[in-house]
């Protein structure tokens, strides 16, 4: 299946937002060792990408506290019928039919997001100034936008460099070896943290799943993916790296509106983080996980302040034991309402 309808989507919306840049009076030259108007287009067209999917994103988070409140229902089911994987299927299918409930709406903006991502990166490595006029007019670039884009810059290194661009690749873009090493370095770093952000956010909000697969796969989008891009970030182009960071901002900040509008469901019977256990037992029991179960707060999980505890009254400590003696007011006491004989 070919691609290009991807291309041509996204070299159109990076196209219009460097001509309204432009329009608007940001230089195309270079401000600081950079070309503004094209690293704006960059940015722009993540927040054009993700208000096209904010619909689908509302959807997903309404999906996923749909699955948390069945979950009661679900563990019935395995429970019922324990061994016969068929007949669970077949029941679980149901549930989510009457429920209206897909537990495949969770992973939908990621899968809507992957040839994104592709097609912007190979727009940006299409951005090669040693290529023939003929390719560079594909995707509706002009030669100028194209030369401009090829010769766009960040801080002094080239957007279509990377950093494990080669010695000739960096002599073809007239940049300097240092420079985007450094650059593509500490932008890869953003990156592997804003990234673990994401879904550390996430998990702060609903919980560690019960379940040893979804709990491995959480684990997995945790500490797996922020590290492989440790690995495969020295393939990305600057531009590609400045798309990745911009998103994953944008996606911390939609996602912390989202889950404010949208609250975890709570369960029945669930402790929350608040109550039910003294802010030190954790650590006496040995938990290591690095963040607890939907817990308040912000990005960082702060835990918002106890509510004062009013002290507990003994009552029966206070009543008469039975066959005790009333007690009287001591001899000679004059009642306060009594006259003077």
């Amino acid at each position: 299946m070919s691609l290009d309808w991807i291309y041509y989507a996204i070299s159109w919306i990076l196209l219009r937002w460097h001509a309204l840049w432009e329009a608007i009076g940001v230089p195309d030259g270079r401000v600081l060792g950079t070309n503004w108007a094209w690293i704006l287009g960059i940015l722009f067209l993540v927040v054009t990408l993700r208000v096209i999917l904010f619909p689908v994103f509302v959807k997903q988070i309404k999906s996923q506290r749909a699955m948390q409140a069945l979950q009661p229902k679900v563990k019935a089911l395995q429970e019922k019928h324990k061994g016969d994987r068929e007949t669970l299927q077949k029941e679980m299918m149901e549930l989510y039919r009457t429920e209206k409930a897909n537990p495949l709406m969770g992973c939908l903006p990621m899968f809507l997001q992957i040839p994104v991502f592709f097609g912007l990166f190979h727009v940006l490595q299409h951005l090669d100034p040693s290529i023939s006029d003929k390719y560079k007019q594909l995707y509706g670039w002009s030669l100028e936008q194209f030369n401009s884009a090829a010769d766009a810059h960040l801080f002094n290194a080239p957007i279509s460099a990377k950093f494990g661009s080669s010695a000739s690749e960096l002599a073809a873009l007239g940049a300097n070896g240092t420079t985007v090493k450094v650059l593509a370095g500490i932008l890869v770093l953003i990156m592997m943290g804003t990234t673990f952000l994401t879904s550390r956010q996430m998990i702060l909000k609903t919980g560690w799943a019960e379940d040893p697969q979804q709990k491995m796969i959480q684990r997995l989008m945790l500490y797996g993916i922020p590290f492989s891009l440790l690995i495969s970030g020295a393939l990305f182009p600057i531009g590609v790296v400045i798309y990745w960071v911009t998103n994953n901002l944008f996606t911390l900040a939609q996602q912390q509106w989202v889950l404010r509008k949208f609250p975890p469901v709570q369960m029945a019977g669930a402790k929350t983080s608040s109550s039910a256990r003294p802010a030190s037992s954790g650590a006496r029991a040995g938990n290591k996980n690095p963040v607890q179960p939907a817990r308040t707060g912000g990005l960082f999980g702060k835990k918002s302040a106890p509510e004062p505890v009013s002290p507990v009254v003994d009552t029966k400590a206070l009543a008469p034991k039975p066959g005790a003696k009333p007690v009287n007011p001591k001899k000679g006491a004059r009642p306060a309402n009594k006259p003077k004989g």
